[in-house]
């Protein structure tokens, strides 16, 4: 089997397909891509099925080498791509053939970038999925981020059609988002004025925020509840823990918790908080369930609808 070899990984890069589902009564998160939007680009620009297994470069740095031909697209956050030194553009595919050197240099703007290349990557499927998830050691090639020298195994392609998508459909990443938040069961345990002080503060994010969990600095939160039992924890629940700053829960989140939570952010918004940095900041919005179901089923179709331009 060839494939592309790594020569340098980055900062953090992992091997991700859409997730792990079905597995959190033994412990085991969803994994996935934290940008899904970039993810279904890059997949779609290869005319891959959305599930694919892409890698996730986090900040940049990935370097790697072609051991065969085929087509390599990258989404999401403003890096420099470069073929053999020469700079290519992001949201299209490019043909690579052996012996091709392929880098994938630091974010200017966003923070994550995707992948992918015709088929996707042939990595063995871990309880269904080849979705790395590090704190678990499973899925990718081994559990663990891309090392120097690592194979990621794929079929050679001729098919060199390329297409890309127009600039006016790329996501525009910026240093502030609005995230949207559909209330939690929870939500009566925190006084009206708490509620308040939550949707009219500006959060800044801290340094610590990683593919388990973003935590926010700001206007410190109170709750009524003082201790609760663990309970299972969905993908974008704003945790408050006891000094009041929220903690948005991410895809390598734990799947218990004991923290009171006022909400989640919608899945259509996390990818906005995935591309953001240390020191960026967010603010929050109420919505209700139907009005974020109606979001997701809008933009979903409206991916679909978008055309990709031959080039």
């Amino acid at each position: 089997m060839s494939g592309l070899r790594i020569t340098q990984p980055g900062l953090l890069s992992l091997l991700q397909d859409g997730g792990r589902f079905g597995h959190h009564r033994i412990g085991l998160s969803n994994g996935g891509p934290l940008d899904p939007q970039a993810f279904y680009w890059a997949n779609r620009l290869c005319d891959n099925p959305t599930n694919s297994s892409c890698v996730e470069i986090t900040i940049g740095g990935l370097s790697l080498e072609a051991e065969l031909a085929t087509q390599i697209a990258v989404t999401g956050a403003e890096v420099v791509l470069t073929i053999n030194g020469q700079p290519r553009p992001l949201w299209q595919t490019h043909a690579i053939k052996p012996g091709d050197q392929l880098t994938v240099g630091f974010a200017k703007q966003g923070c994550r970038a995707y992948l992918s290349v015709t088929g996707g990557f042939r990595a063995p499927l871990q309880f269904g999925s080849s979705a790395t998830v590090v704190r678990e050691g499973i899925g990718g090639l081994h559990g663990t981020p891309l090392q120097p020298g690592d194979l990621l195994p794929c079929q050679p392609s001729t098919d060199h059609r390329q297409q890309r998508l127009e600039h006016r459909f790329q996501p525009q990443y910026s240093n502030n988002a609005t995230l949207r938040v559909v209330p939690g069961y929870q939500v009566d345990q925190f006084p009206s004025l708490e509620q308040r002080r939550f949707y009219s503060s500006e959060y800044q994010l801290s340094e610590h925020c990683d593919r388990m969990g973003y935590r926010l600095q700001g206007a410190a939160i109170r709750s009524s509840i003082s201790a609760m039992l663990s309970e299972g924890i969905c993908l974008g629940a704003i945790q408050i823990p006891a000094d009041g700053q929220p903690i948005v829960l991410m895809n390598d989140r734990q799947t218990i918790g004991g923290y009171p939570k006022i909400g989640s952010v919608i899945s259509q918004d996390l990818g906005k908080l995935a591309q953001l940095r240390p020191g960026d900041t967010v603010q929050f919005e109420p919505i209700s369930i139907e009005q974020a179901h109606s979001l997701h089923c809008l933009h979903r179709d409206r991916l679909k609808r978008i055309p990709l331009t031959p080039c």
